[in-house]
């Protein structure tokens, strides 16, 4: 069964009930009155350099939940993503220290999540691993390739054409434009090309989607492959935006990127979720990340506020489903 949203029965249900909600609606509802409560308690939270910070903080991650909605939807999920965008940040910085032209060096930064991406679904689609596993094992991987290679030390002394992210364009931020321009080009290929509803095909009934003729090994394939090119992406905004490297860049950026996707609706099991329910997980984590900071409160809650927001949308979602007879 195709499905991007969760078939709603008039008939069969009030008009208050659960079941005509999308995990989108509500959170959209929910950001809404958030937004509006911060903004009683403190007027300076809309002021625009606050909204332009929480805009350009979300950029990075709304490119890697792309990603991330790819896989999941197509039935896999990636942790491993935090320390792919660590290594292709690093790849990138060390290239540029050494010379070697801007161009050539942002590209790399690209092309390495790709790569990775590729020996993650090579591992899981012909490996017969599972993508839990898998991603699992190349998250520890990689972090240790960025201490080995780095020593620890952060990439400082970047040429200036490095700092793309920093970049405007008719005034905008360029992470915000490049962000707008992947979830708007991801959302329509989902939502209407065919091969982005055989996303949707694999991820709801792999032996059924086999069976109309899809291919569904290329297509777990090229989730993990987009998924690793999306990261590079994020990577590159990321790296550029700033004037050192960290080498602990990425630490908790996988829990972040999947707590964005499945609070955006995007369902855990595959099959169902949206590009555009993902960007309001990231709109909502980051606006209660910069909400926790006006009111003072501790950086420490906001782990907490993740896993709370994560435990009610499985619930949620299970709920709804259950309720609509899909589970």
């Amino acid at each position: 069964m195709i499905r991007q949203r969760a078939d709603v029965r008039p008939d069969t249900v009030g008009w208050f009930s659960l079941e005509r909600f999308t995990q989108e609606t509500v959170l959209a509802i929910f950001l809404i009155v958030l937004i509006a409560v911060l903004s009683f308690i403190r007027p300076d939270f809309l002021q625009s350099r606050n909204v332009l910070s929480i805009l350009l903080d979300s950029s990075h991650v709304a490119v890697a939940v792309v990603g991330m909605t790819l896989v999941i939807v197509a039935g896999g999920i990636d942790i491993s993503v935090g320390s792919m965008l660590a290594v292709c940040a690093v790849v990138g910085g060390l290239l540029a220290q050494a010379g070697v032209p801007i161009p050539v060096a942002l590209a790399a930064i690209v092309l390495s999540g790709t790569v990775i991406g590729f020996i993650n679904g090579a591992l899981v689609v012909w490996g017969g691993i599972p993508s839990i596993i898998v991603t699992l094992g190349m998250l520890s991987i990689l972090r240790g390739a960025v201490v080995l290679v780095t020593g620890g030390s952060w990439i400082r002394n970047l040429p200036p054409g490095f700092y793309i992210g920093q970049a405007r364009l008719a005034g905008i931020p360029v992470p915000i434009l490049v962000a707008a321009v992947v979830v708007l080009a991801a959302a329509l290929w989902l939502r209407y090309a065919p091969l982005g509803r055989y996303f949707y095909a694999v991820g709801a009934n792999r032996e059924a989607a086999r069976l109309t003729g899809i291919p569904v090994k290329r297509i777990q394939m090229a989730s993990f492959i987009l998924n690793g090119t999306l990261i590079g992406v994020a990577a590159l905004i990321f790296a550029t935006r700033f004037s050192a490297i960290q080498t602990n860049s990425g630490v908790g950026f996988e829990l972040l990127v999947i707590t964005a996707a499945v609070v955006g609706g995007v369902s855990i099991m595959g099959g169902s979720g949206t590009v555009w329910g993902a960007l309001l997980g990231v709109l909502l984590l980051n606006v209660i990340g910069s909400g926790l900071v006006f009111l003072r409160v501790s950086a420490y809650w906001f782990q907490a506020v993740q896993g709370t927001l994560i435990l009610l949308a499985v619930v949620f979602d299970i709920v709804r489903k259950r309720r609509l007879g899909e589970l």
